[in-house]
């Protein structure tokens, strides 16, 4: 039997097992956040950012950070129509209203234009997403938000590595977050990090992400809080993990990098666009994205049976947003409708070898020739 090909899955080597075996014989007592504190440290130098702060989750993480950010019940807060739905979640555990905007042909991205468009007096904040990898135009966007007074976050959950101007995707904005989940360039198995250099929006999320206690207050007692707040902390467990995989950043990044550009050869002769790379940026490509011409009529479907036929795991471009049966339809939003359904993403796990790559690549081929 041929070996299944997934779509993703963590390199864990003998330094990440170590790391945990110490935290689990090692980090109790007095040494119970020493893996938090030292993956917190270590994430934030590599972002350079002045700080971070690690979660359960990416989606924990952008609810504290909208939080810390200001956003209240009834405001109105910006993101672009083409992302996983965790970017919005959190706008709803506030009460808040996600604003879905269409995104751009080539980077699949927030589209500056159509999101200036849809400012109101309500809209608070706009949420970029850096999509599989891609970089959103966040000098555009910047300056949007400058001139109407928003806060902006980074969900740079699928583009970690990923660098905008020398600056690291998620270290641009008022805050930016990152998902640790065993599908992503790096893991702690669950979780995700809040960034900032921010100080105050670091205490707000510092202090919710406790509970509300607050060690600052003059108030403050054990079990003491003013407000109550939430738990989205990360574990000691997961955080030992966290260290040694952000110790090896950069040999990750590579890989996934090595492994776009066999499918960008290996693809050369298709009609699709595949995750851009444009001058100014470095982009991480945690998964190999394809959208066919739309001529070819590509049966996604068909073709994901057939890979599951022939033991590769795959996975569709994303849904828009507003096609969610909890939300209403914004079928203005035409490129995010458009493309979707043309949309796929490919195996890029780090053990992938060019083998497995030219084996997907041929079996899409013949796929279309198939099929044309």
């Amino acid at each position: 039997m041929s070996k299944k090909i997934p779509i993703n899955k963590p390199s864990i080597t003998e330094l990440e097992v170590s790391y945990v075996n110490d935290a689990i014989a090692n980090g109790w007592g007095e040494k119970c956040y020493d893996y938090i504190h030292r993956f917190e440290k270590d994430f934030a130098k590599y972002q350079g950012t002045n700080h971070a702060l690690a979660t359960s989750s990416c989606t924990g993480a952008i609810h504290l950070a909208l939080m810390a950010l200001g956003v209240k019940e009834d405001d109105e807060v910006i993101i672009p129509e083409i992302t996983w739905i965790a970017s919005a979640e959190p706008i709803l555990y506030i009460g808040a209203k996600p604003v879905f905007v269409d995104v751009l042909e080539d980077t699949w991205c927030l589209d500056p234009q159509k999101l200036e468009e849809v400012i109101t007096p309500k809209t608070k904040a706009i949420i970029v997403v850096h999509i599989y990898g891609n970089l959103s135009n966040m000098n555009q966007i910047m300056a949007i938000a400058k001139k109407y007074n928003l806060v902006v976050l980074e969900d740079a959950a699928e583009a970690l590595g990923s660098e905008y101007y020398g600056k690291k995707a998620g270290s641009i904005a008022d805050a930016g977050v990152f998902s640790f989940h065993g599908t992503k360039t790096m893991t702690t198995g669950e979780g995700g990090i809040l960034v900032t250099n921010n100080e105050t929006v670091y205490e707000k999320a510092k202090i919710l992400n406790d509970h509300g206690r607050n060690a600052k207050d003059p108030e403050n007692k054990m079990f003491w809080m003013r407000d109550y707040g939430y738990k989205y902390k990360m574990s000691n467990l997961q955080a030992a993990l966290g260290c040694a995989q952000i110790s090896r950043i950069e040999e990750l990044v590579n890989k996934k990098r090595e492994i776009f550009n066999w499918y960008k050869e290996l693809l050369k002769d298709i009609p699709c666009q595949l995750n851009p790379e444009f001058e100014h940026t470095k982009n991480s490509y945690w998964l190999p994205t394809v959208v066919f011409d739309k001529y070819l009529n590509f049966d996604r479907e068909a073709f994901f049976e057939l890979c599951k036929e022939s033991g590769i795991d795959s996975r569709p471009f994303f849904f828009p947003l507003s096609s969610l049966p909890m939300f209403e339809d914004r079928k203005g939003n035409i490129v995010s409708y458009d493309i979707f359904e043309r949309g796929i993403n490919l195996p890029s796990y780090h053990d992938l070898e060019k083998s497995d790559a030219s084996k997907i690549v041929n079996l899409l081929i013949k796929f279309i020739n198939t099929n044309a």
